[in-house]
């Protein structure tokens, strides 16, 4: 049973609108990190002149705006994480909740209300998905 075959029409649209912004939200969190991807390699590098050059071609980008930006991307890579493993977990125990409800199981549903109010491991979800980019390069 996914848990979604009893849940109600209106708890499955609620939740099928909670997962489009979820998706919405992972879209949205790729094209920040290729942005600020891209404006670290756009800042280029300093020089002794005072003129700026592009990246280095390495795919690296050097000096005081990169660096910056880097800094800022890895500081709120925890928050930026948390918004779409928070709505996912919501939905999953709305639906949790609600079939342990109807099923009569009113320990189980608050179990899982309980369960869903909690933070999502962050941490862990972010060494699941450097484990799984570093296996595709």
């Amino acid at each position: 049973m996914t848990g979604w075959d009893i849940a109600p029409e209106g708890v499955r649209s609620v939740i099928s609108r909670v997962r489009k912004a979820a998706d919405d939200m992972d879209t949205g969190i790729g094209l920040y990190g290729r942005s600020v991807q891209g404006a670290m390699e756009a800042a280029g590098t300093l020089s002794l002149g005072g003129e700026s050059t592009g990246g280095s071609g390495s795919g690296r980008a050097a000096g005081l705006v990169a660096v910056a930006l880097g800094q800022f991307a890895e500081d709120t890579e925890k928050d930026v994480a948390f918004l779409p493993l928070r709505a996912s977990d919501s939905a999953n125990g709305a639906i949790a909740a609600t079939n342990a409800y109807l099923a009569g199981d009113l320990e189980q549903a608050w179990n899982a209300q309980h369960h869903a109010t909690l933070p999502p491991d962050v941490t862990a979800f972010l060494e699941k998905a450097r484990k799984k980019a570093d296996g595709k390069r």
